[in-house]
């Protein structure tokens, strides 16, 4: 029980990725706030949570709204307490031809992907400050790091959090506040399917990752973790790809 009595956040919690990474704390004794615009999809993750002996609520929040956030923030202190670890998992893409791209996409993109995140963070920062503890980790893309065609807005949207996330782990490390992110490879999920189909399907995909398959949710979620460690203390402002051996950055 590594996280007994953290509070963690996670965004975009409802399915995939997300689900995974709250059903991770959750079996390591954390109070998991799982967040989704699909309050059912929350709540199915929260009874997961509860059936092995779990703490954690649903929590309803489009992570785009600032003062929804920061309302979220509130449900979530006085239920569980103040948030220790926050999670930025939730994201959006669009897939085009950045030439077939309408602002109304880049929005989109931006907005859940980016602005989202810099919501999370201003919402939960002076607790964590206060506390003296915080560990801050984002699920971006390896897109973020070499862009992918058809993605090539979210891309940008990907990179602005990783930017963001060395500044901001600059400004609060002295605090015990890590900021790291992950930088996921394709990772089956509901939310892949369309790009799967858009580039050949999986088994065209898999090909170009030397472990031979795909990312699972659990695969991001082990990496989480590991930020998220008392041990891992000492790495902040990090960006570490979790992809088979398909992104290879020094």
């Amino acid at each position: 029980m590594r996280f007994k009595d953290r509070v963690v956040l996670v965004t975009g919690a409802g399915r995939g990725i997300g689900r995974a990474i709250a059903l991770a704390f959750g079996k390591e004794g954390a109070k998991v706030a799982v967040n989704d615009l699909n309050l059912e999809s929350a709540k199915s993750v929260v009874g997961e949570i509860k059936s092995f002996g779990g703490e954690g609520i649903a929590v309803k929040a489009d992570i785009t709204n600032l003062d929804e956030v920061v309302e979220m923030v509130d449900k979530i202190r006085n239920e569980l307490g103040k948030v220790n670890i926050l999670v930025n998992n939730a994201g959006y893409w669009t897939i085009k031809l950045f030439k077939d791209t309408t602002p109304d996409d880049w929005q989109k993109d931006i907005g859940v992907c980016f602005i989202g995140t810099l919501n999370c963070c201003k919402a939960v920062i002076d607790d964590m400050i206060e506390n003296r503890y915080g560990r801050i980790i984002n699920i971006v893309s390896d897109a973020g790091r070499i862009g992918e065609p058809y993605l090539a807005v979210y891309s940008g949207a990907k990179s602005a959090v990783i930017g963001f996330a060395k500044a901001l782990a600059k400004e609060v490390a002295r605090y015990n506040i890590t900021v790291n992110n992950i930088a996921a490879g394709v990772t089956k999920t509901p939310g892949v399917e369309s790009f799967l189909k858009g580039v050949g399907g999986e088994d065209k995909l898999k090909k170009a990752y030397p472990r031979g398959r795909l990312g699972e949710p659990e695969d991001i979620a082990n990496g989480v973790i590991f930020f998220a460690l008392d041990e891992s203390e000492y790495i902040t402002g990090q960006t570490i790809s979790i992809s088979g051996g398909y992104t290879t950055l020094g």
